[in-house]
């Protein structure tokens, strides 16, 4: 049953113009809430507040580069306790937020998650395995940062690009968020890379696939899309999209493979866009502003002659 609001005025026998105004607009919007539950979350099923998981992967941050991340204070003496208080805070706060979700997602599939069979080791699970994913995380972190540091003349030291460099943010928020979709978490993968996108610009779903040595420079604008795959050593500058064709034929098929393969060693230059399930060759290069929908042979350079002109094509000789 609907609360009733109704403001008491114990001076007055006749409510004001503004109490009316403002009651029936509260009436209006409870009334809105019963048109539209598919937009909001009102009931006894817990999910995790959108502040609390951005707390959680900014926590996990500082875990992947300590020292780096908050004005927090690291040395050796110190570290075994520092680190060992992080990892269990972020065990806890995990495994709640995780229950949550994937009770929230067995409701709506009519289930409760308390009759499924081995929840709770489920839950346990996956928080564990992303702790013990965490040292070999920082490996692949390792390798973007050398990436930029080859790639960009600009950069000064590996240092500086944890600090300062939005693309290894992004990519470093990506690679955590993917890992929790990759064992079916809901939700939270998308609210870290959404919440990092509103940082820096940079918009890459958690179920793209992204190899090792990923360099993004400038970042601003860039949008890769779910079904990308994104191999080794990889260049990709600002306003580059990485996207499909026919969000209606997509609908259709969820399952589709939709979005660009980008080999090893290609470079795709800002304002670049890639559209549809395509292969960009190893080796190639992609100059600024090129449109292309069609798979390009390794070792293509593919750019735009002049203002006016067509797309060019040429196959470097192998």
């Amino acid at each position: 049953m609907t609360p009733d609001y109704h403001f008491q005025n114990s001076k007055k026998t006749m409510p004001t113009e503004q109490e009316i105004r403002l009651q029936k607009t509260i009436d209006a919007l409870i009334e809105s809430y019963s048109e539209h539950p598919e937009i909001e979350h009102i009931g006894t099923i817990d999910l995790p507040a959108k502040e609390n998981i951005v707390t959680l992967v900014e926590d996990i941050q500082v875990l992947l580069f300590p020292g780096l991340i908050r004005q927090e204070s690291f040395d050796y003496l110190n570290l075994p306790h520092v680190v060992g208080q992080h990892t269990v805070s972020i065990l806890y706060r995990l495994k709640e937020a995780i229950e949550m979700v994937l009770c929230w997602k067995a409701t709506e599939e009519g289930k409760r998650c308390e009759e499924l069979p081995e929840f709770g080791d489920q839950v346990e699970n996956i928080a564990f395995e992303f702790l013990e994913y965490l040292p070999e995380l920082r490996d692949i972190l390792s390798d973007d940062v050398d990436a930029i540091l080859r790639g960009d003349p600009a950069s000064v030291s590996k240092r500086e690009i944890v600090l300062a460099y939005p693309g290894l943010q992004a990519v470093s928020v990506f690679r955590i968020a993917h890992f929790l979709h990759l064992r079916g978490v809901p939700l939270i993968p998308r609210i870290m890379t959404e919440h990092v996108h509103s940082k820096t610009g940079i918009d890459i779903h958690p179920g793209v696939t992204i190899g090792k040595g990923l360099m993004i420079d400038h970042g601003t604008g860039i949008v890769i899309g779910e079904t990308t795959i994104i191999k080794d050593q990889v260049r990709i500058y600002q306003g580059v999209t990485l996207g499909a064709l026919s969000p209606q034929h997509s609908l259709a098929n969820p399952g589709l493979k939709r979005h660009p393969t980008i080999e090893n060693n290609v470079i795709v230059y800002s304002g670049a866009t890639i559209l549809g399930d395509v292969v960009i060759g190893e080796g190639s290069i992609i100059g600024g502003n090129v449109w292309l929908t069609h798979s390009t042979e390794p070792h293509s350079r593919v750019f735009l002659k002049d203002a006016d002109s067509a797309l060019e094509v040429r196959v470097k000789a192998v």
